[in-house]
């Protein structure tokens, strides 16, 4: 139960430090009204796009719930619904931030490379904390709600349906739109690669977003719990008598999220150049791990 109580603290403060980011982001300059005006057609064309994508995967979605209700029971079909909207929220959370973030690291290059990388690493790193509160919550939340640890394999599904549909449908997306603006813009008219006039460049800029963004975070968010759930059913197949061994990978999970918030405080530009803050933090957060792991391994 205590595993349970700091795996649902961990989700929920890797969320409020997500949120607190998104706060820094918005409340930077994002920029003069040309910035402005490139940011709001991306912005539009993004959420347009998830919104239609969205329509047509919850409508296969809600097939196959009602399949899996009929067939393995309600359990496994709430696990696949509660999979298929937390992955959803995932991309959707990191895609409204990086349109948004974009034109303001843009307006803090003027400033030099130490804020516009400090802004951007803010950017990414929304998507990445939601990810995972998202993942961690959902997984904890319903089994401590339905103790079914075979039903987290519909949980599971749902998010692996999402990413199939993000990550690929984003992809086809932008990359035809690139084709299409190279061929339009460049060829036949005149126009220099990647120009605001072109319209496919919007576009080829939205297919970046929802594929990189909203896909990169539904497809990490898969993964993520995936693997949590694989390791719990196989110690709750090799060892069912010890629940503590089908927890072990929530808090694993919610001391990683600890040592990623303290670790992302000492990503800051110096003298190593932009990836040797990246390894910096990297570092830190990797050694603050090691020393977790021992210490709740040997409880």
């Amino acid at each position: 139960m205590n595993t349970l109580w700091l795996a649902l603290a961990a989700s929920l403060a890797s969320l409020g430090y997500g949120a607190f980011l998104i706060w820094e982001i918005l409340k930077k300059s994002a920029g003069d009204d040309k910035m402005q005006s490139i940011q709001k057609a991306i912005q539009e064309g993004a959420e347009a796009y998830l919104k239609r994508q969205n329509k047509t995967v919850f409508g296969v979605g809600l097939v196959v719930a009602v399949i899996l209700s009929l067939w393995l029971g309600r359990f496994v079909s709430m696990g696949f619904v509660v999979g298929a909207v937390a992955s959803a929220l995932a991309g959707y959370a990191g895609m409204i931030v990086s349109v948004r973030a974009n034109a303001r690291v843009a307006e803090e290059a003027k400033n030099g490379l130490a804020p516009a990388f400090s802004l951007g690493y803010k950017g990414g790193a929304v998507t990445g904390f939601f990810v995972v509160g998202l993942a961690l919550l959902s997984v904890t939340v319903f089994y401590w709600l339905t103790n079914d640890i075979k039903a987290l394999i519909g949980l599971g599904f749902g998010a692996s349906l999402i990413s199939v549909f993000a990550r690929l449908g984003g992809g086809i997306f932008t990359k035809g739109a690139d084709v299409g603006a190279d061929l339009v813009g460049k060829v036949e008219a005149g126009i220099p690669e990647d120009d605001p006039r072109n319209p496919a460049v919007i576009a080829d800029l939205v297919g970046d977003n929802v594929g990189d963004d909203a896909g990169m975070a539904a497809d990490l968010f898969e993964t993520y719990v995936v693997s949590a759930i694989s390791v719990m059913l196989l110690g709750h197949l090799l060892i069912p008598s010890v629940p503590g061994f089908v927890e072990l990978p929530l808090l694993i999970g919610a001391v990683s999220i600890l040592a990623s918030i303290a670790g992302s405080f000492f990503v800051r530009l110096g003298k190593g150049g932009i990836m040797g803050a990246l390894y910096k933090g990297l570092g830190i957060t990797g050694a603050i791990s090691a020393g977790l792991f021992l210490l709740i391994t040997q409880k």
